[in-house]
């Protein structure tokens, strides 16, 4: 085997530059564009990709996060979105196209980083990120995959800036000014970047003069002073509660999962309600659940072990350009790890991985680097073989067959997503029952309600707010959301104080989802929060009909209920907005 692989090791390197550079873009091409296809017309996270929907919709009609709607992440990502989407319409594939490009940057930035022990290598690390990225959410546009990137990216401009100071110190300083410049987009993409943002700068500037971290420094206190406009409109108050209070104090209890996952069952709803079946994988494999509590473990082993790695390479070598980069990024990946630990479910644990463990290779190398006074030629092409196949036996499920799945899918077998349409606009869901009862509420809404009227989406208990179907606030946009909480969390939106009873209290409409009733995590999800939104419910509003019946339900719960207040229910317009009678 080790022959094979050095053989052919050896064949690659006579290839001419252009070549290899060739080569590498259409294969990391062909790795995005297998499975697209089917992550188009994948089924969506109802509230995530819902809001990254609606948000840069509410944006572009003039509304400011953490004032008109709460927005727990920097404003930078849904002013990205807005704008693209002011280009190419509000429509879910420009949403996902945007979340496409977030993630070529995760891949494009772990192979610049990479690409400084060869183009072999690079390849390698940069299809490990790929295959932690795409899996996880799909194309959903989410802030935390761009913040990565733009961090990714700013940092490899900052490590270029380092390389040239004693070469041509102007291109140097250009370099380290976009290069602090672009990290600052990482912080407004995602303000809790800070901590792998300042690390990986602290790595990739170390021992340059003052001078030189000044130009670092300026770009980036220039790039944060776009925060100014988020202080500005939304207000100081208003920006600290829902960019730390709300997600940090408030929602946490509501979200954290046990440490570490359970072995044998899996911990989080979501991902029990979309658990991956057992596959016909041809190798024994551990269960779902069993793969979780491995992955925990080797994702923290590696997150720590990158850096340090780094650091000793850097002791023995200080002048060399790849114990610096691995170092750096090492500390970056390091500063990422709380977001693998706050709730520690396969999303997470691959929003972290696609750094860490994506430079496995790379790490690998250098240690062996590090035992022996020379490195056996054979290793690095081991190495690209041995870890990827290594990371695909060990958790298959969220790996190698879920992007087999997805480029299946797109050659049309196991899909399982339900198109809901509406004037133009699409949602897939992951459920036929759900699809055909939203089909059924989106035809009845008009009959009851005007353009303009407000529109309030929530759980049919407004005391437990665990999720929310804000996808419905993107297929009926003539109706603006009537409140604040168009994410809803637990501990957020039905705290006792909220301004949840009082902004259901003046919408016209109100559509209750029975979908996630059944809502069970081992955190405090479960606690019933205020009863006062349920009491305006009572108070001020009437059932007008319900959609779709909760399967094996023996109380009939409606899949979603639709509402209207009230106050408009004798309008005298002749559109039958009034209460049923009985």
């Amino acid at each position: 085997m080790i022959g094979i692989v050095t053989r052919t090791s050896f064949r690659i390197a006579a290839w001419s530059p252009r070549t290899k550079r060739v080569i590498v873009f259409l294969v990391l091409a062909a790795a995005f564009a297998l499975p697209l296809r089917g992550l188009l017309r994948n089924q969506g996270p109802p509230m995530e990709e819902g809001f990254m929907l609606v948000f840069p919709e509410r944006v572009l009609h003039g509304d400011f996060p953490n004032r008109d709607f709460l927005h727990l992440y920097g404003p930078g990502s849904l002013w990205a979105l807005a704008g693209w989407m002011k280009v190419l319409g509000v429509t879910l594939t420009a949403e996902r196209l945007f979340g496409l490009l977030q993630q070529i940057g995760v891949v494009a930035g772990v192979y610049w980083l990479a690409r400084a022990w060869g183009r072999r290598l690079g390849l390698a690390c940069a299809l490990l990120a790929l295959l932690f990225i795409v899996p996880p959410l799909g194309l959903t546009a989410l802030a935390w995959i761009g913040g990565v990137a733009l961090g990714l990216i700013g940092l490899n401009l900052t490590l270029v800036g380092r390389r040239a100071v004693d070469v041509d110190p102007r291109r140097a300083a250009r370099y380290l000014f976009w290069g602090g410049l672009v990290s600052a987009g990482a912080l407004l993409f995602r303000l809790d970047l800070v901590i792998a943002v300042g690390l990986g700068a602290l790595g990739a500037t170390a021992g340059l003069s003052w001078a030189a971290k000044r130009k670092f420094a300026t770009g980036l206190g220039i790039g944060v002073l776009a925060y100014v406009i988020q202080l500005v409109t939304a207000g100081p108050y208003n920006t600290f509660k829902g960019m730390v209070l709300d997600p940090v104090v408030y929602l946490r209890g509501g979200r954290r999962l046990p440490i570490p996952p359970s072995w044998n069952h899996l911990d989080g709803f979501l991902q029990r309600s979309g658990a991956i079946q057992p596959p016909k994988w041809p190798l024994p494999h551990l269960e779902t659940s069993q793969q979780l509590f491995v992955w925990f473990f080797v994702m923290i082993a590696v997150v720590v072990a990158v850096p340090i790695i780094g650091r000793f390479a850097l002791r023995r070598r200080p002048s060399s350009r790849r114990a610096r980069v691995l170092f750096a990024a090492g500390l970056f990946g390091l500063g990422m790890l709380p977001q693998g630990i706050q709730r520690v479910d396969s999303a997470h644990f691959s929003w972290v991985s696609c750094v860490s463990l994506a430079l496995l290779p790379v790490a690998v190398v250098e240690l062996v680097r590090l035992r022996r006074s020379t490195t056996p030629r054979w290793t690095p092409a081991l190495t690209i073989v041995a870890i990827p196949i290594a990371i695909v036996l060990l958790f298959p499920h969220f790996t190698g067959w879920s992007y087999a799945d997805f480029v299946a899918q797109t050659f049309g077998r196991h899909r399982l997503a339900f198109a809901i349409e509406r004037n133009g606009r699409t949602f897939y869901y992951g459920r036929d029952d759900v699809a055909q009862a939203a089909r059924e509420l989106l035809a009845e809404v008009p009959k009851v309600a005007k353009p303009g009227d407000k529109l309030f989406v929530g759980p049919t208990d407004l005391r437990k707010t665990p999720y929310s179907d804000a996808y419905l606030y993107y297929l009926l946009p003539e109706y603006p959301p009537g409140t604040y909480f168009i994410e809803m969390d637990p501990g957020v939106a039905n705290r006792a104080g909220s301004r949840m009873p009082s902004d259901l209290a003046h919408s016209q409409v109100a559509i209750l989802s029975g979908v996630w009733n059944d809502w069970d995590e081992p955190n405090d999800a479960r606690k019933f929060g205020s009863n006062e939104s349920n009491l305006v419910l009572r108070r001020d509003f009437c059932l007008v009909k319900t959609f779709g019946v909760r399967p094996d339900d023996k109380n009939h719960t409606p899949l979603y209920e639709l509402y209207i207040n009230r106050s408009i229910s004798s309008d005298p317009d002749g559109t039958g907005r009034e209460c049923p009678t009985n």
